[in-house]
């Protein structure tokens, strides 16, 4: 028996007022954003880490202590803003 195959096709105005929600999401919501930017940075930072151990770790190790290295920083600039400036918090 063949398995039926059912396509879909999606409306361009469906798409379009897809786009515009996510599109006002993005001005409300900047964790996501700066999740996206950190993943992005990270594509850098990975191969780095990679080529420094002269490839004892893994890629996904690498990509793992690139991840945390960055956390790490995160962290730290913002307790520091958070000690220096608190009125803001």
């Amino acid at each position: 028996m063949k398995p039926v195959q059912i396509r879909r096709t999606i409306p361009a105005s469906q798409v379009l007022e897809e786009i515009t929600e996510i599109w006002c999401q993005w001005r409300r919501q900047k964790l996501p954003l700066y999740l996206f930017l950190a993943m992005c940075f990270n594509l850098v930072v990975a191969p780095l880490v990679y080529a420094a151990t002269g490839e004892q770790l893994s890629r996904s190790q690498s990509w793992g202590l690139g991840l945390l290295g960055l956390v790490t920083l995160g962290l730290s600039i913002y307790l520091f803003f958070v000690m220096f400036v608190p009125e803001k918090f």
